[in-house]
């Protein structure tokens, strides 16, 4: 396990510039959170790679920028479009297989939204795109996100039932605490299937702040983690009012890192 950190963390830094400065504080694993059409370019994918490759890092996961616009093109009544839109995520995959990264992290279907899709239907288009995505060596992840279907630990479990072998994960802290469910227990509702960790703390006036600058019991998360057999990377993922100054994301990266070496020693 490793501690990783998205360069959604310095939004609206341009994400080139992102990297750069994350590179500086010495992070060497990256969730990309790509902001633009133009960064899924190969040219612009190339000139990332090349700055990873000089500084011996890895991208384990892209984050598409269409995330707030899945419940419309992947997950409305309308079939077609939903076709299309497979197609469409075609390019964070080939974006995702030239920097080396494996996992695609998807939102899927505000609750909110006007559909009157069934589960079963969206776990039959989930299982759709997760075929096409391993075409490209990748999995698509599906991320619990408060006022999401993905939400509740039901969903999920319901999810991970229905389409064996090919449902997957990312457990995100925050979101999990905005839904009010633990972060523990999501994490158990995902299961075997929990590819992926997007870890933050929360603080007594916020659910999202820097890991060591909340509340949160972190290290009994992680020691759950640990001990049920998780073997990815635990990814920083906060906003950028979150913090005041860029130093702060070593910092937090080093509490997570002691904790580890305390749990797995």
């Amino acid at each position: 396990m490793k501690t990783g950190i998205s360069t959604g963390c310095l939004y609206p830094m341009l994400t080139e510039d992102a990297l750069r400065t994350m590179l500086s504080l010495g992070f060497d694993t990256f969730e990309i959170f790509f902001n633009s059409f133009s960064e899924l370019e190969p040219d612009y994918l190339d000139r990332l790679r090349c700055m990873l490759e000089k500084n011996s890092a890895r991208v384990v996961s892209v984050h598409p920028f269409t995330s707030s616009f899945e419940s419309f093109l992947l997950f409305s009544n309308y079939e077609r479009r939903f076709l299309d839109g497979v197609d469409f995520y075609d390019m964070y995959l080939r974006a995702a297989q030239r920097l080396g990264a494996d996992k695609i992290v998807l939102h899927g279907l505000n609750a909110e939204y006007a559909s009157s899709l069934s589960d079963s239907e969206y776990f039959r288009r989930f299982a759709i795109m997760q075929e096409r995505a391993q075409c490209y060596g990748a999995e698509l992840l599906q991320e619990n996100v408060n006022k999401f279907r993905s939400r509740n630990t039901d969903f999920i479990l319901r999810m991970a039932q229905e389409i064996p072998g090919n449902a997957a994960f990312v457990c995100d802290v925050k979101q999990a605490v905005r839904s009010g469910i633990t972060p523990e227990a999501m994490a158990r509702a995902m299961g075997d299937w929990l590819r992926h960790v997007h870890i933050s703390d929360v603080g007594e006036n916020s659910s999202c702040v820097l890991p060591g600058k909340g509340n949160y019991d972190l290290e009994g998360f992680l020691r759950n983690l640990i001990s049920s057999g998780y073997n990815g990377d635990v990814m920083i993922e906060v906003y950028r009012f979150s913090y005041d100054k860029t130093e702060e994301l070593k910092h937090s990266r080093e509490y997570i890192d002691r904790l580890i070496d305390k749990i797995t020693i």
